[in-house]
C-alpha cells in the first residue's frame, strides 16, 4: 500500500523551532536559559490535560495502593529515559553535523528535550479505564444507538469514530483551541518537531492498512479535524510522503522511534515491577527473569546484599533501564540512515538481544496483570459507563427539544457544546468525544453513577 521512499530527509530539516499556529511571531527568548524544545516539555507539565494524567489507568484502574503507576507517573518516568535516548544519540548526530550547532543553534540537549517532551505527552489523550477505554468509545460508535448521529458524516469521519485512538485525540488536545475560550489557536502552540516526534502514526484513519508489518500503520495519528495541521508540519519538516496522492500519510520524525522505545521501555520493566509488588506475579519467577536481562555471571560476587527482594527489584529496575538505553541508542544510530530514508518502520526494541526475555515478560504481564480478573471487572464497568456517557452527551447536543436532554446538556462544561453555527454533525460529535476522554476514570464513573440516577449528589 505504502511507497518506497526514494529521498532522504534531513536533520536541518527535522529540527524546527517554528511553533504550531504562531510561526508568523518572532521568538526573542534566551535560549541560553530555556530552550525552545524545553518551553514544549514546560508547557505540557504545566496543562490541565497532563495534570488529569495522575488519576487515569496505567496498570490497575482505581488502585487502592498508592505505590501503582497511573498515567502520570508513566509519562514522567518514561519522560526520563526519553531525555537520556535523544541526548546519547544527540550527540552522535552533531559530531557528524556540526553545522546544526553553528546554523541552527541546536545543541545535544535540544534532542533529549524534544523526546522528553514527546514523551511527557504520549499519553495526554488517553480516555478513562486506559486502553479498554479506546475500546468502549469504538464499540459505542459501532452500536445501533450511535448510528442516527452518523448519517452525516464522511466514511474518513466515521472510521476517526469507529476505530477511536487515543493517539488522535493526544493531538487534538496539543493543537486544539476551543472557540469559548480563546481567539489565538494553537493548543499548547509546541514546535512543528515536538508535534511531529509525538505523532507515532503519522497517517489519517483512512486507508486501513491490514497485516501491515510497518509499526507507524497499525494505528492512525489524528483526526479529520486537525488532518491540514499535521499536513503542514510534515511538510515544514520534510517528513517524507507515502500513500497515495491525497492521503495525509507520511514516514514516522525519526525521533518518534525513541519516544516508541521510551515508552516500550518503560511498561515492559515497570508494568512488571507493579505487578510484583502486588503479589500479582510470583517474585521469585519475576526475579529471574529481570536478571535473565542483564545477563549476569553467577559466579560474580558482589558486596551488595538485600534483606528485601522489593528492594532488590528497583535496583534491577534502574540496571536494566541503562542497559537498554544503550543498546537502544546504538540500533538507531546503526539504523540512522535508515531512518532518514524511511526504510526502517519497526520498534528498535524488536532487535534488541533479550527481546525473547522481554517477550516472556509481556506474556506474563498480560496473564497475571493485565487480565488479573479486578482489571477485567472494571474495564468491563468502563465500558458501560463510557457507552453511557457519550450516549447522553450526544443527545445532549442533537435533541435539545427534550427537557431532559437540555438538563444533560448543563452538565457539561460549556466550551465543549458552545460551537458556531457552521459546526458539522462531526464537530460535535468530536466535541462530546473530548468531553468524555478528558474525564479522570473516578469522574467518569462518578458522573454515570449520577446522571443514571445510581448516585444522587450532596446537597449543601
Amino acid at each position: 500500500m505504502s511507497l518506497t521512499a526514494t529521498v532522504t530527509t534531513t536533520w536541518d530539516k527535522l529540527l524546527s523551532k517554528k511553533r504550531f499556529e504562531t510561526s508568523d511571531k518572532k521568538y526573542t527568548s534566551d535560549e541560553s536559559v530555556r530552550g525552545e524544545f524545553q518551553r514544549d516539555y514546560d508547557r505540557i507539565v504545566f496543562s490541565s490535560a497532563f495534570r488529569r494524567l495522575q488519576n487515569k489507568t496505567q496498570v490497575m484502574p482505581m488502585p487502592e495502593s498508592d505505590f501503582v503507576h497511573t498515567r502520570l507517573t508513566h509519562s514522567l518516568e518514561a519522560s526520563v529515559v526519553g531525555r537520556s535516548l535523544g541526548r546519547i544519540v544527540g550527540k552522535s548526530i552533531l559530531e557528524r553535523n556540526p553545522e546544526l550547532a553553528q546554523e541552527k543553534n541546536i545543541q545535544e540537549a535540544d534532542f533529549g528535550d524534544v523526546v522528553a517532551a514527546a514523551c511527557l505527552a504520549h499519553d495526554i489523550g488517553n480516555p478513562p479505564f486506559g486502553h479498554s477505554g479506546e475500546d468502549a468509545i469504538s464499540a459505542y460508535f459501532l452500536s445501533s444507538e450511535a448510528q442516527p448521529y452518523l448519517a452525516n458524516l464522511t466514511e474518513a469521519e466515521k472510521a476517526d469514530l469507529t476505530r477511536y485512538e487515543g493517539n488522535a485525540a493526544g493531538f487534538r488536545v496539543l493543537t486544539y483551541t476551543y472557540p469559548a475560550h480563546c481567539n489565538l489557536p494553537g493548543g499548547l502552540s509546541l514546535t512543528y518537531t515536538t508535534l511531529a516526534t509525538f505523532t507515532k502514526y503519522p497517517k489519517e484513519s483512512l486507508p486501513i492498512i491490514l497485516n501491515t508489518k510497518n509499526t507507524s500503520e497499525k494505528k492512525y495519528g489524528f483526526f479529520q479535524t486537525e488532518k491540514q495541521w499535521f499536513d503542514n508540519i510534515a511538510k515544514e519538516l520534510g517528513l517524507l510522503k507515502k500513500g497515495h496522492d491525497g492521503e495525509v500519510f507520511y514516514n514516522r520524525h525519526p525521533l518518534a522511534f525513541l519516544v516508541e522505545a521510551a515508552d516500550d521501555i518503560c511498561y515492559r520493566i515497570i508494568d512488571f515491577e507493579d505487578g510484583l509488588k502486588l503479589g500479582l506475579v510470583p517474585h521469585e519467577q519475576g526475579i529471574g527473569l529481570l536478571r535473565q536481562i542483564l545477563n549476569d555471571n553467577p559466579d560474580r560476587k558482589s558486596s551488595l546484599t538485600f534483606f528485601d527482594w522489593k528492594e532488590e527489584i528497583g535496583y534491577l529496575r534502574a540496571r536494566i533501564i541503562g542497559k537498554l538505553i544503550d543498546e537502544t541508542t546504538a540500533l538507531f544510530l546503526k539504523h540512522e540512515q535508515e531512518l532518514l530514508a524511511g526504510t526502517y518502520d519497526k520498534p528498535l526494541i524488536n532487535e534488541l538481544e533479550c527481546k525473547p526475555i522481554l517477550d516472556q515478560i509481556k506474556d506474563l504481564s498480560i496473564k497475571l496483570i493485565y487480565q488479573n480478573r479486578p482489571v477485567l471487572e472494571i474495564e468491563a464497568a468502563g465500558f458501560e459507563v463510557l457507552g453511557g456517557l457519550l450516549d447522553a452527551g450526544i443527545k445532549a447536543v442533537f435533541e435539545k427539544n427534550s427537557k431532559h436532554h437540555r438538563k444533560l446538556a448543563a452538565l457539561i462544561p460549556p466550551h465543549y457544546i458552545a460551537l458556531t453555527e457552521t459546526a458539522t454533525d462531526y464537530d460535535r460529535i468530536i466535541h462530546i468525544c473530548d468531553f468524555v476522554t478528558s474525564l479522570t476514570d473516578q469522574a467518569a464513573l462518578g458522573l454515570y453513577r449520577k446522571i443514571k440516577g445510581i448516585e444522587l449528589p450532596k446537597m449543601y
